[in-house]
């Protein structure tokens, strides 16, 4: 189903696509790539954070669903020198560094819908040589699918026609139970390592291993115990580089477990702490502190100014191809 779903301050319009199959319903917006809605046939709650009206997203999101990037979390400095060339990027963080590609970045973008069936959807987004300070014309392809055995299936691929920066995450906040907070929730994740930040939430460039810290999930561990010994908007090291899709997390909540398979080398986890959202969420939830956690598959954040690790950098003749997948069962408690 299509419909229209709101319209910008420019007037353009909104559009919302619902597809079905694998045992799940998705909502999706043309509006930044966004997730509006998802549901699991037999569980009623939403499992993610979203709204009911559009205004809402213009004025109260925090990416809720939404696709990041240019180059998705922080850019410190707002800065980056690629091929000799100095690069200065819309400051949107803290009035000195750039986050989630920017103030204009895609996941606060119109796109198109390229295709839309039943259980699948393809959108697409021209960026524009000079946008948000990156140089290269992109254009950035997403599909979103809805596979048997309770499988949301993204996929992202970009090109661009001058070397540039692209790193691009998916920005859903997973609430699996319904509950008021996910502090209940548990959370395993297969990273040795993680990326300490500073008081400004930049990577120090340091990789440290998770043993005795808030950041050590590889055994599984009950959210509210790791919230509670720290603040936690920090990178998870999966592997080095780019890899073959593979298991790398499994968060729990109630009876309801969510599986993340992905490419990509780091897992950004933010536990939604912040949060305080003064309207109401889905189903007229409150989204308030710990609403929600965000598990954002991507590159290591900061890349760019930390050249031993894996780089965000797309070049022409090159394709950026992520392929991330979140599977879903009932019956997990």
């Amino acid at each position: 189903m299509r419909e229209d779903f709101g319209t910008m301050p420019d007037g353009e319009r909104v559009e919302r696509v619902t597809l079905s199959g694998g045992g799940l319903t998705a909502r999706l917006l043309n509006y930044g790539a966004v997730l509006q809605d998802l549901r699991l046939d037999g569980h009623a709650p939403p499992l993610v954070l979203g709204f009911e009206r559009f205004d809402d997203y213009l004025a109260h999101s925090r990416y809720f669903g939404a696709t990041a990037g240019r180059c998705a979390n922080r850019i410190a400095g707002a800065a980056f020198t690629l091929d000799g060339q100095d690069y200065r990027l819309d400051a949107n963080f803290l009035g000195k560094h750039q986050l989630h590609g920017g103030s204009a970045g895609i996941g606060k973008r119109l796109w198109s819908f390229e295709g839309v069936g039943p259980d699948s959807a393809t959108l697409r987004i021209d960026l524009a040589d000079g946008e948000m300070g990156y140089p290269g014309a992109m254009a950035v392809r997403m599909r979103f699918a809805l596979l048997p055995g309770g499988v949301l299936d993204i996929r992202i691929d970009a090109t661009a026609d001058r070397p540039t920066l692209c790193n691009l995450a998916h920005h859903s906040y997973w609430n699996l139970s319904g509950a008021a907070d996910i502090l209940d929730h548990r959370l395993r994740v297969a990273a040795d390592h993680y990326l300490p930040v500073d008081a400004e939430l930049i990577p120090t460039g340091e990789v440290a291993p998770v043993g005795l810290t808030a950041f050590d999930f590889r055994s599984g561990r009950r959210l509210g115990d790791a919230c509670g010994a720290a603040r936690i908007d920090h990178n998870l090291c999966l592997s080095q580089a780019r890899v073959t899709i593979r298991d790398v997390a499994e968060l729990t909540g109630g009876d309801v477990s969510m599986t993340i398979r992905t490419t990509e080398p780091g897992l950004q986890v933010f536990d939604g702490a912040p949060l305080d959202v003064p309207v109401p969420g889905l189903d007229g939830r409150r989204l308030g502190a710990h609403a929600g956690i965000a598990l954002e598959p991507q590159v290591w954040p900061d890349a760019i100014h930390n050249l031993d690790w894996a780089q965000p950098v797309l070049r022409p003749g090159e394709t950026y191809s992520q392929h991330t997948q979140f599977v879903f069962a009932k019956g997990a408690a």
